[in-house]
């Protein structure tokens, strides 16, 4: 019963944040591809945010930023795989999948970009203001 409740309140949960974007998809196939697309659009800002950060990171940091982004690539996979392991087999379960990648992918996305400006004097700066 409990994974029941799980998958389902991920159901209602990837319902509402597909939404907007998934009006016109009208079967489970075309949200699985809204969903998909969805995710794809979240790693291509992730791209673009590891990218700029790339380019101002010292050597050091720059070999402890992809060390950093393997390791989370790597934990985000097996996350979302657990935590979406309650709709195997459904039709469903690209959608659930595509939509952890994408909530996963959409923070540290938001994590990176956070990392490229601060303000004067801050000291958790990981790079320095520009």
């Amino acid at each position: 019963m409990k994974r029941v409740c799980l998958l389902m309140t991920g159901m209602l949960l990837s319902a509402n944040v597909l939404a907007d974007s998934c009006d016109p998809a009208t079967s489970q196939a075309g949200l699985n591809e809204c969903a998909s697309n969805e995710y794809k659009k979240q790693d291509e800002l992730l791209n673009q945010a590891y990218k700029e950060a790339i380019k101002i990171a010292s050597d050091t940091q720059k070999t402890q930023l992809k060390a950093a982004q393997n390791a989370w690539i790597a934990y985000r996979d097996a996350d979302c795989a657990f935590l979406t392991s309650g709709a195997e087999g459904a039709s469903i379960a690209p959608m659930v999948h595509a939509q952890c990648m994408t909530d996963k992918t959409r923070e540290r996305a938001e994590l990176l970009k956070s990392t490229l400006s601060c303000e004067e004097g801050d000291v958790s700066c990981v790079f320095p203001p520009r």
